[in-house]
């Protein structure tokens, strides 16, 4: 008897997947404890394991290829010469699948090209990169020269070439520029600006990239939150010299810890002082969530997308044990073996970008959560210590918070006891 196997739910959030590979091929047996394909999520690439053997007979969804929850992958049957040609598998069709058939059968339902396409319940403009150029005509832009004596032809080649013709000394008639004298502008131009090449693709050229499972979920989470949060921003300079000094008498110590971890930990005593920020905002019920755990998360950038590992009780912990629980949840997030509970949840997130020299930037706010934030690069700047200019070390903390949830002085107190504690760091040793 033949049956179907339709795409599994591997995560909470997941509602499609793609097939990156198929373990077996069409025609051989598999057993019930057998891993048969492998799907990536909107977390992670999953091992999917056969919940009942049989042979496959029909591959219904090909490598690289996407499909809803509960949507046929493949047929089965129990013996390996059982005729399937009248079988209809079992399971949800996509709706675009249907509409497709129905317009294949009566092509006078055909809809009109629109201009715009629905997400996430709001109609989006149509977003659709030029076409490149039809007839690129490229020619190196060179200086005027009109006023240059100088022969058609040569003229011609010097914009081709991009030649400065200002740069080359005519030896024609009343010292008439001549395609011969080219050669002299063309090595000075080289030797002062380099050599370019003709670009070998046509102005606009672009390929397509389809997004991942992950980072389709993503961009939808973060538009989603961008449309409907209100959101607003503070942000705070610190001193940051004595978070320097602080890390190099713990590294005299052979204690080794990063700004990054000494951030989550002023950030945890702060939201400790400060629970309206440790907040969130229930869309549905239009009620608003006090979280009575600080539950930190950390944005990861992985190959696939961002995912956002959880340090639980941040605040329960002290600065070495958040710095090897960080690094431990870094390697899970990159390896793609984060438990679901290791980044499900949540009640507060911070991302950090100094690494990459980002002095400062805003960040969009993982819902439900009502507040991230975001940690720029520690950058030496002039600053005022007793009435003097000397140099000095800063680092700019920027708050993004949900107006739902959080008002302009709440994010401003919190704020201020971060910057106390940062710029008082041995407050976060204790």
């Amino acid at each position: 008897m033949p049956f179907t196997l339709t795409m599994p739910k591997l995560s909470p959030t997941m509602e499609e997947g793609t097939v990156t590979k198929w373990r077996k091929k069409e025609g051989e047996f598999v057993r019930s404890d057998e891993v048969l394909l492998e799907v990536a999520t909107d977390k992670a690439t999953v091992e999917h394991t056969a919940l009942d053997e049989g042979f496959l007979r029909k591959i219904l969804v090909q490598e690289g290829a996407s499909a809803i929850v509960n949507q046929p992958l493949a047929v089965f049957s129990l013996s390996k010469d059982e005729d399937i040609s009248s079988y209809q598998p079992e399971g949800v069709v996509p709706a675009a699948s249907v509409e497709e058939k129905k317009q294949e059968e009566n092509p006078s339902q055909r809809p009109e090209t629109k201009t715009e396409v629905v997400t996430t319940g709001m109609k989006q403009p149509a977003f659709i990169p030029e076409a490149p150029l039809e007839k690129d005509e490229f020619a190196f832009p060179t200086e005027p020269a009109d006023f240059i004596k100088a022969s058609p032809y040569a003229k011609k080649i010097a914009k081709e070439q991009g030649i400065d013709l200002s740069t080359v000394k005519g030896t024609g008639p009343h010292q008439r520029i001549v395609s011969k004298d080219l050669e002299l502008g063309q090595k000075r131009g080289a030797f002062v600006f380099g050599v370019q090449r003709r670009p070998e693709l046509v102005a606009g050229s672009y390929e397509e990239e389809a997004l991942s499972p992950m980072r389709k979920t993503l961009a939808q989470r973060l538009q989603q939150s961008k449309s409907f949060i209100p959101h607003f921003y503070v942000q705070q300079e610190v001193d940051a010299e004595p978070l320097f000094s602080l890390r190099d008498q713990l590294k005299a110590g052979d204690l080794k810890v990063t700004f990054n971890d000494l951030v989550i930990r002023a950030a945890a005593l702060a939201l400790k002082e400060h629970p309206k920020i440790n907040s969130g905002f229930h869309s549905v019920s239009q009620s608003i969530i006090r979280f009575k755990t600080v539950d930190i998360s950390i944005a990861v950038s992985i190959l696939e997308g961002l995912i956002t590992p959880i340090i639980r009780h941040a605040d329960c912990k002290n600065v070495g044990q958040i710095g090897v629980e960080v690094k431990k949840l870094a390697e899970k997030a990159k390896a793609g073996t984060l438990a679901r509970h290791e980044y499900m949840g949540g009640s507060f997130t911070i991302s950090n970008l100094g690494m990459y020299g980002i002095s400062s930037f805003q960040g969009i706010i993982n819902p439900p959560q009502a507040a991230i934030l975001c940690i720029g690069g520690i950058e030496e700047k002039p600053v005022v210590r007793d009435h003097a200019v000397v140099p000095g070390k800063t680092m700019t903390l920027s708050l993004s918070s949900d107006h739902r949830v959080i008002d302009g002085a709440d994010a401003a107190e919190f704020m201020r006891t971060l910057k106390k504690l940062l710029e008082h760091p041995a407050l976060l040793l204790i």
